[in-house]
């Protein structure tokens, strides 16, 4: 999952928002990634993304390529399904 926050250049630009956020999912596509879903979000983030990337690497790359263009800060979670979570809890040790 990915949280943006505009920053003071993305908000002056905020008319070429709709292009900027096309062009990344298309980018997001090409690594290998697979968009979700992709919102506009009121409060304290301008938009939330999930995907499903090809690796945690292509991930953070993507980010921070992202996050280079100016426009958005972004701060990424990594998300597990709920079989994942099962299949941890299943290895904790006992204490």
């Amino acid at each position: 999952m990915m949280l943006m926050k505009l920053t003071d250049q993305g908000i002056k630009t905020v008319r070429e928002a709709p292009e900027r956020y096309e062009g990344a999912i298309k980018a997001f596509e090409k690594t290998g990634g697979k968009l979700i879903g992709f919102w506009i979000a009121i409060g304290q983030y301008d938009y939330v993304s999930i995907g499903e990337s090809a690796s945690d690497e292509a991930a953070l790359a993507f980010a921070v390529a992202l996050s280079s263009l100016g426009n958005v800060r972004v701060e990424s979670v990594k998300l597990f399904n709920r079989e994942q979570f099962t299949g941890l809890i299943k290895t904790l040790p006992k204490l």
